[in-house]
């Protein structure tokens, strides 16, 4: 999968984040933050596996599965395309 498939899943769950689900402060602090990293995973392009970001998305599928379904989905998405290219 490409950036650009990554960065459309990312705005996706920007979006989703944006119809405001009832989520804490804490629970949204955490998906920024997650974004953030994503945001420059994808800028930077690297090559390398970077394993903490993966498993911090999948953190936030476990987290987020029973209450917020649309969110895991994107989430899953996410962890699929970030495998798909070697992160």
């Amino acid at each position: 999968m490409s950036n650009s498939d990554l960065q459309h899943q990312l705005d996706t769950l920007r979006q989703q984040l944006e119809q405001d689900p009832p989520l804490s402060e804490e629970e949204r602090l955490h998906l920024h933050e997650l974004m953030q990293q994503i945001d420059a995973q994808i800028k930077l392009e690297a090559a390398t596996q970077d394993n903490n970001l993966v498993d911090g998305v999948n953190l936030a599928v476990e987290r987020f599965e029973v209450d917020h379904p649309g969110l895991t989905a994107t989430l899953r998405n996410i962890v699929q395309s970030l495998q798909s290219m070697g992160i």
